[in-house]
């Protein structure tokens, strides 16, 4: 399976979409102005306890409190909470750690309130990120990630990634890093580390224990709420947990972002630096590469997969409710059983990409076709458990209730990338008024003329709708080449198939949008 990344960078955002074989399997949308990630790490302060929840809410500067829950103080917290202090009050025996004297672990069942008091600083993690109207979910079991390493400060446990099937390899990777690593880190082994040499997984290390010393060396005088150490930027976070031999492509539209991901794959993967290409195409990239088709077919409320079936997905503060459809497929040489079972074989790959591409967390339920047979309802659950195999988010799946219901549960650290795909009606622009459209053209000169007023600039260019764009390029003397003449500047118009019917926008020199 051949795997491409195509990075699309705007001023606003950085869009990143992952296709397998050409199809489009995960877009993640990271803005540029984006404060609470995955894997930050912050010095917050205790705001309320709160003894009937066992948990307590830290300011770490969002507009809403973050959750604490006890049980993600980590059994090692008195030993987190008393380096803490001691590397606020500038000591330096609480920067190496591996001389460090820890505490004994906590209880299990303890109460929060036992260990954390009003107004305490203590040092976090972000778990998940703000989702709808919660703010971020914290940990205090520090882990720092790296590409085949995970480094857990505070501890002395080695363990390896249970999809990593030798036991051979588990073992000789186990017995290497507990060689290696120093006193009081404990490190998890990712599953991409197998076949790995010594010295690969040395040098990784020692990055990762740098990583935690400048954690350690930041929380001096620092005052909550305060970020002490950010976690890698989206980008870079795909390309640390995906990047494999598979990886055939990397396309991105930014000479910057470029240049910091081939750097960035030449440290990972020096081989592999070849596959990082600067896209300098004169058309949008996500459509060079037609994602924007794939991303209006993807994420509506209707799915379609296969010969006239399709999937209703509905979203609920709760869960999620996917429908299975058979639409008008008929099939007159199978039985309805037959049918039945190999629409919902087809629907479960549809769901499992599904699932992937808009990110989606908490409680899944899906209403298959009914089936009766035994042996078919245990096919379907056998084939969703092998398609949801490779996820790196954490997920668990049931077997078909007897009303044919699956229910599925996923692990949802950020929020559900959503796109809406319906588009305004092009005549009444939703206001189901309905003005003259032949004033169309005019409203975009008097727009192209206030642009040029207001801005002085000489060279821009129109985006519009492609049928738009066939109208106002035809001809020898074309509309486009009446403005140039008329206005005196070098007027562009480019056709763009994400846009709807009477959408536009004007580019500067510099391809940034000129917002009138």
């Amino acid at each position: 399976m051949s795997k491409e990344l195509v990075i699309d960078v705007s001023s606003s955002e950085i869009n990143i979409a992952l296709l397998e074989n050409k199809q489009l399997v995960e877009l993640n949308k990271e803005k540029s102005n984006t404060n609470f990630s995955v894997g930050d790490i912050y010095l917050g302060k205790v705001k309320k306890i709160m003894p009937g929840l066992n948990a307590a809410f830290i300011d770490i500067g969002y507009n809403k409190d973050a959750f604490l829950h006890y049980l993600d103080l980590g059994p090692q917290f008195q030993s987190l909470n008393k380096f803490t202090h001691l590397a606020l009050s500038n000591k330096q025996n609480a920067i190496f750690l591996p001389k460090f004297q820890l505490e004994q672990d906590i209880n299990k069942e303890g109460k929060i309130s036992d260990l954390l008091t009003v107004g305490q600083f203590i040092l976090v993690q972000i778990a998940k990120e703000p989702i709808s109207t919660k703010g971020p979910r914290l940990s205090s079991e520090i882990s720092i990630a790296g590409r085949n390493l995970v480094l857990i400060p505070f501890s002395n446990k080695v363990s390896v990634s249970q999809k990593l099937s030798s036991a051979e390899e588990r073992n000789r990777l186990k017995r290497l890093i507990q060689s290696i690593k120093p006193s009081n880190f404990g490190v998890i082994i990712r599953t991409v580390a197998e076949g790995k040499k010594v010295a690969d997984l040395d040098s990784e290390l020692q990055q990762l224990i740098k990583k935690w010393e400048l954690t350690a060396k930041a929380l001096k005088e620092a005052i909550p709420p305060k970020l002490i150490i950010g976690e890698i930027n989206r980008t870079s976070a795909i390309l640390r947990d995906m990047m494999n031999s598979s990886f055939n492509n990397i396309h991105v539209n930014d000479e910057d972002i470029y240049l910091q991901t081939k750097e960035f794959i030449k440290e990972i993967t020096p081989d592999k630096e070849k596959i990082v290409k600067h896209y300098t195409g004169t058309s949008p990239i996500f459509e060079q590469f037609s994602i924007d088709k794939q991303i209006k077919a993807l994420f509506g409320k209707t799915v379609p997969f296969k010969n006239g079936a399709y999937l209703i997905i509905e979203h609920t503060e709760a869960l999620h409710v996917i429908d299975v459809n058979s639409g008008n497929r008929s099939k007159s040489d199978s039985t309805q059983e037959t049918n039945a079972l190999e629409i919902n074989i087809a629907a479960s790959e549809e769901i499992a990409r599904q699932l992937r591409l808009r990110d989606m967390g908490g409680i899944i339920v899906v209403d298959f076709i009914d089936m009766h047979e035994q042996e078919h309802k245990q096919m379907l659950y056998d084939k969703m458990k092998d398609l949801m195999s490779t996820e790196r988010a954490k997920n668990h799946i049931l077997p078909l209730s007897k009303f044919g219901l699956m229910q599925i549960t996923r692990q949802r650290v950020r929020p559900e990338t959503n796109i809406d795909t319906n588009e305004k009606c092009p005549v009444c622009g939703g206001s189901g008024e309905i003005s003259p459209s032949i004033l169309f053209v005019d409203e975009i000169e008097n727009s192209l003329r206030f642009l040029i007023e207001k801005y002085k600039n000489k060279t821009i260019t129109l985006k519009v709708h492609p049928y738009v764009a066939a109208y106002l390029n035809k001809g020898l003397l074309s509309k486009q080449l009446k403005w140039c003449f008329k206005y005196k500047i070098l007027i562009t118009v480019k056709e763009s198939v994400a846009y709807s019917f009477l959408e536009y926008h004007f580019f500067n020199k510099q391809k940034e949008e000129v917002i009138l």
